[in-house]
């Protein structure tokens, strides 16, 4: 049986930004961040469509025209899952990136 919630903390600015992505792209249910006096707490409802998940190190840094390589590197299929980057213009997918002709950093993947 899986577990409908998670804890995360501590919290940051990032990672509140990469979970709004996700529940944006229905991987995820809503949160709620607690604020305590040590560094902030996650409550995160989870949806159960979240195959894999993971964090891209080194972050590599790529051009628009490097995106296809990534993508076949890290997503089983093409048009399953997302590559979240963060670009100069702010965190995204990396579907977005392309619509906007961004390179940047890669930061993890989910699908």
């Amino acid at each position: 049986m899986r577990k409908p919630e998670v804890m995360i903390y501590p919290t940051s600015k990032t990672v509140i930004k990469i979970l709004k992505i996700m529940q944006e792209q229905g991987y995820l249910g809503k949160y709620e961040v607690v604020n305590d006096a040590k560094g902030g707490l996650l409550k995160l409802y989870l949806l159960g469509n979240i195959n894999k998940c993971g964090v891209i190190k080194p972050r590599f840094s790529i051009r628009k025209s490097q995106m296809q390589q990534f993508e076949k590197r890290f997503l089983p299929a093409r048009n399953v899952g997302i590559i979240i980057m963060t670009t100069p213009k702010g965190i995204m997918t990396h579907t977005e990136a392309k619509k906007q002709s961004q390179g940047g950093k890669l930061l993890a993947y989910v699908y």
